[in-house]
């Protein structure tokens, strides 16, 4: 919901952020303007539920409400919020706009991450960049379209995280540092031991190769993103047993992981089976109803 002007104009007088020419993050308390009492107790949001709240609490909840982030969910996923100075936040707004981030794309990005209203800009979130320019060779004006695909990227330790990832998908193949970064950069927020490994193990214990496996993962790097009991396990079984197709296809077409059991491939197996014909696993799910129906009578006869 779009806020409302009175909404806006009480935004640009607590919380306001300068669009165009953000200030130096040295000085972070220039961000928030003189915060006059009387409006934020007649403003809708600040009524005072609880008598024990502080006013310095009251005007982070109120904050970050007008600038568009939920901060009841805010304040549940990262409780050191409750903590955390208004001075401290707005440095780390400073420092994000330094490095291109947009004041439009805060709401989302805090949102999604609201651990990184609390992170230390030296420890946590200069490397992050700093990973980004250094190793996966993305420009400084680059820096947005990166965090606003991926604002994980914020909230990833470089030393325990990121560069093992990238370390680990080299290894395995993956040359191409832009599409990791500006396409595949869910990848590099994925924990290596916890996520990577043991999509690959998964796949080598259905009977693949450990080769297969990897070109498998190249061809179509979001199997690592799949959850091996909700989507590889049961989509395999259907594979496997339903439809007793065999290994051969789905290392020609790992893509099949990707599409939906009951609204996809369930529904195309059942009308291929019924018209008596023969399709090719990737033809069968990538073509559109309407192409899939002209398939069915076409070879159907």
């Amino acid at each position: 919901m779009a806020p409302s002007a009175g909404a806006v104009a009480l935004h640009s007088s607590l919380c306001s952020i300068p669009p165009d020419k953000p200030s130096s993050p040295s000085k972070p308390n220039t961000l928030v303007a003189a915060k006059p009492k009387s409006l934020l107790q007649n403003h809708p949001l600040y009524v005072p539920n609880h008598a024990k709240l502080s006013l310095q609490f009251k005007e982070k909840v109120l904050c970050l409400e007008i600038m568009g982030v939920d901060a009841g969910k805010a304040l549940s996923q990262n409780p050191d919020l409750r903590t955390a100075t208004m001075e401290s936040i707005h440095s780390i707004i400073y420092f994000l706009l330094s490095k291109g981030i947009q004041e439009k794309d805060l709401p989302r990005i805090f949102g999604m991450c609201p651990k990184i209203l609390t992170s230390d800009i030296k420890t946590d979130l200069n490397p992050v960049f700093d990973f980004l320019f250094q190793d996966l060779n993305v420009p400084d004006y680059s820096f947005r379209k990166v965090i606003n695909k991926c604002p994980r990227f914020l909230t990833s330790s470089v030393k325990d995280q990121l560069k093992p990832a990238l370390l680990y998908l080299k290894r395995l193949g993956f040359k191409d540092l832009a599409t990791l970064a500006y396409q595949d950069s869910v990848l590099l927020v994925s924990n290596v031991e916890r996520t990577l490994v043991p999509k690959l193990k998964y796949l080598v214990n259905l009977g693949f190769s450990k080769e297969e496996a990897r070109s498998m993962v190249l061809r179509h790097p979001p199997l690592f993103t799949f959850s091996i009991e909700n989507n590889f396990q049961p989509k395999f079984e259907y594979f496997a047993g339903e439809m007793g197709r065999k290994l051969e296809e789905l290392k020609e077409f790992p893509q099949y992981f990707a599409f939906s059991l009951e609204n996809r491939i369930k529904p195309r197996h059942m009308e291929v089976l019924q018209s008596g014909i023969n399709l090719p696993l990737s033809m069968m799910l990538k073509s559109t109803d309407e192409e899939f129906g002209e398939l069915i009578k076409q070879v159907g006869g």
